[in-house]
């Protein structure tokens, strides 16, 4: 077994949950981190003050991947407001840790979260 990655981090590199494009997101967010070069790109389908459906494109190593994959099944069915509370260290322990050259994935993550929930309420009543 891989001693830089935990378990649960190779598990959702290689066995990704919610990856790719969603039809009719209402809200979509694309960050990145300019020094490592990963990409996210999440997308949600939000209906009422709920989060119905996540997905990602991550463009990165297998911590960026990994973590975009984690946060999508911390958020799916949840209340805004609690998809909104989510962050990098609870990201990061659901995955069991992560290095500490890897946490700057985690922050995208809960940072991509953040933004496509902003999107969707920039668009007004039902995200449109």
């Amino acid at each position: 077994m891989n001693q830089l990655y935990s378990e649960k981090v190779m598990d959702h590199f290689l066995h990704p949950r919610n990856m790719g494009e969603l039809p009719g997101a209402n809200g979509v967010a694309t960050v990145g981190n300019k020094q490592c070069g990963d990409v996210m790109k999440m997308y949600l389908k939000i209906e009422g003050e709920t989060v119905k459906e996540a997905k990602f494109q991550t463009l990165g190593c297998g911590a960026a991947i990994s973590t975009s994959s984690m946060a999508t099944e911390m958020i799916k069915g949840k209340p805004l407001s609690d998809a909104l509370k989510l962050t990098n260290q609870a990201i990061a322990e659901a995955l069991d840790g992560l290095p500490s050259s890897k946490i700057h994935c985690s922050v995208l993550a809960a940072e991509a979260v953040k933004r496509a929930i902003e999107d969707y309420r920039s668009k007004g009543e039902g995200g449109k």
